[in-house]
């Protein structure tokens, strides 16, 4: 089996100091080391379309929520996991480039609702089935589709029981 960069560092921490058990960044680097490669494997699909890893996160999150297309800034922070502040700056971007709009929130008269824009729903739908295309294309690489579900089991039961032992 080919080796890669984790299997290098887990050796020199075994030569270093062969009492301490490194044997979890054997799971626990290569899920990072993946996670880096394909954000920044996202970041070059999206800068064609003039979006970034943040953009499109707001993008697709207002995009499948389905017609208006819209949520309370409240609501895009609790399911993006940032703060307030993070969020407006990427709403002010979004907005600055056309791609979503505030409107006034009916039922709040201070309130603001963030809706994308015909541009953003069209760019939206440029933009996810390449996405899409380009991440099938990387997995069809190394797994099967029955390995690929395999693994999402398995990278779902790590997922739940890290949500449910670190964020409380």
């Amino acid at each position: 089996m080919e080796q890669d960069r984790l299997d290098h560092i887990l050796m020199q921490w075994q030569r270093e100091s062969p009492q301490l058990n490194a044997a979890p960044l054997a799971v626990v680097g290569r899920v990072l080391r993946i996670a880096r490669l394909l954000e920044k494997h996202r970041e070059t699909v999206l800068a064609a379309y003039g979006l970034n890893v943040w953009s499109f996160d707001v993008l697709a999150t207002l995009r499948r929520q389905g017609p208006p297309y819209q949520l309370k800034p409240t609501d895009l922070y609790s399911l993006l996991m940032l703060s307030s502040g993070a969020v407006t700056n990427r709403i002010d971007r979004l907005e600055q480039d056309g791609i979503v709009a505030r409107l006034r929130d009916p039922g709040d008269r201070r309130g603001v609702i963030v809706q994308l824009t015909d541009k953003g729903i069209r760019l939206s739908d440029q933009v996810m089935p390449v996405l899409f295309e380009k991440e099938q294309a990387l997995l069809a690489q190394f797994a099967t589709e029955q390995e690929c579900e395999t693994l999402v089991r398995l990278l779902r039961q790590f997922l739940v029981s890290l949500e449910r032992s670190l964020d409380g």
